[in-house]
């Protein structure tokens, strides 16, 4: 039995494991270490490389961004910011049509540019948005559907973890993987608004249950509007976090990494500010920073063992070798991996997806020619849409347990999630076709 046929098996394996239950983490590094073992022939080389790959692999400076941006969003998700943001695009948006639905969006766009992690963004929205949008109208599961749909921002808007992963597993800047995401991000923001007010226009009953109030409150004359006041400081904070992050890793000012302190520290003060900090939340905040922190650094060690084991293998030459023989081009290539992770999006999760088949496929794409950042962020908008699809969709499942209504069902919210998949997979095609899309401020 050859290397390549020992490695394709051990990637068959691994995939069987996650299915069947097994952590991500742990099944990494077993079959990674079974794939050492068995290719040279030596168990004391496996031990060795883990425990190079151990040290080795989070040992660079640029990993602490994950422990400091989980810890800025965590702060900005105890503060209430994501609340106060739907609160002022509830005001802001409230005569246009479909008004509320745009607002969810609008919130979890900005939101998504100060916390990195769609489920956050899930859970917060749907205790905020989804009773206010009921209230006013609009089907319970069309709203929870919204919630769910336009979550998914918080995996393509900077800072994203998924991005960090990304950035780490390829090797290539995560400061530059963040400025490449905010072009595909607002073009799917735009696209799921643009989506909702023609869904409202043409097909009213898939959104609204009672059109009358909905149009009464659009229309209504006599509603106090939000002094500006109230206005103002509600979206000052949230603003400012925005401008010290992103601004400062745009203009070249801050690292990711001091991005990721100045903004930890800008939330901390936002907390403080508004006195939603104390001790028992500060020390509930700091437990669940190095839960995240440390499951994600271990799963990066245990994807850099992986890694080697699929070099040891020969498996990336390989695969580049049959992909280059069978006459598939750049776009070719680009096409048939976006099908795959789809598909995989379907039964596994996102931080998985990446693990398993980045490895494999960035050293396939940079030998096709193809730019790591653009080949980076089509494969997070495709792993974006397995946050949305049956059976899986975390980012579902995470609506409906938060929203605990007996009389939206989990099929409900998918089939009202379907029009944002429609609008991820058009975005997903034009950035394919376009890198210019992603790379326009990188180079």
């Amino acid at each position: 039995m050859t290397t390549l046929t020992i490695g394709f098996i051990l990637i068959a394996v691994l995939v069987g494991l996650v299915l069947l239950g097994m952590q991500i983490a742990y099944a990494l590094f077993g079959v990674a270490f079974l794939g050492i073992w068995i290719i040279r022939g030596n168990i004391d080389l496996a031990f060795r490389m883990l425990e190079l790959t151990a040290y080795s692999g989070i040992a660079d400076y640029l990993f602490a961004t994950i422990p400091l941006f989980v810890l800025m969003g965590l702060l900005v998700s105890v503060s209430n910011v994501g609340r106060d943001t739907f609160e002022v695009a509830e005001e802001l948006l409230r005569r246009m049509i479909c008004g509320l639905g745009v607002a969810t969006v609008a919130a979890n766009t900005i939101f998504a540019a100060v916390t990195g992690v769609s489920i956050a963004s899930a859970a917060v929205f749907t205790r905020v948005a989804v009773p206010e949008m009921t209230r006013h109208g609009y089907r319970p599961a069309f709203s929870a559907g919204t919630v769910a749909g336009s979550s998914v921002l918080g995996m393509l808007i900077p800072p994203s973890l998924l991005l960090i992963i990304y950035g780490v597993l390829a090797e290539v800047s995560i400061g530059g993987m963040f400025i490449a995401g905010i072009v595909p991000g607002l073009m799917l923001a735009l696209g799921f608004v643009a989506m909702l007010i023609g869904i409202t226009i043409f097909f009213p009953s898939f959104v609204l249950n009672d059109p009358d109030a909905v149009r009464k409150r659009r229309l209504d004359r006599d509603f106090t509007p939000m002094p500006f006041k109230e206005l103002f400081l509600k979206l000052v904070p949230i603003i400012m976090l925005v401008i010290l992050v992103l601004g400062g890793l745009y203009t070249g000012f801050f690292t990711p990494t001091e991005a990721g302190g100045i903004g930890a520290f800008g939330a901390l003060i936002v907390a403080l500010s508004r006195r939603s900090l104390d001790r028992h939340k500060l020390w509930q905040v700091m437990k669940q920073t190095g839960v995240i922190s440390v499951s994600i650094l271990l799963l990066l060690i245990a994807a850099s063992f992986y890694s080697r084991m699929l070099a040891i293998a020969g498996l990336p030459n390989a695969i580049a070798g049959l992909v280059t023989d069978s006459g598939f081009g750049p776009l070719g290539f680009l096409f048939f991996y976006a099908v795959i992770i789809l598909l995989m999006g379907m039964i596994l999760d996102s931080t998985s997806i990446l693990l398993i088949m980045v490895p494999i496929a960035a050293p396939i794409a940079q030998g096709l020619g193809i730019d790591l950042m653009h080949f980076g962020i089509v494969t997070v908008i495709a792993v974006e849409i397995g946050l949305l699809t049956p059976p899986f969709g975390i980012s579902v499942f995470t609506v409906h347990n938060t929203l605990n209504d007996p009389n939206v069902s989990v099929e409900q919210i998918f089939a009202a999630t379907l029009p944002f998949i429609a609008v991820m997979l058009v975005v997903l095609v034009i950035v394919a076709l376009i890198p210019t899309t992603v790379t326009m401020f990188l180079y």
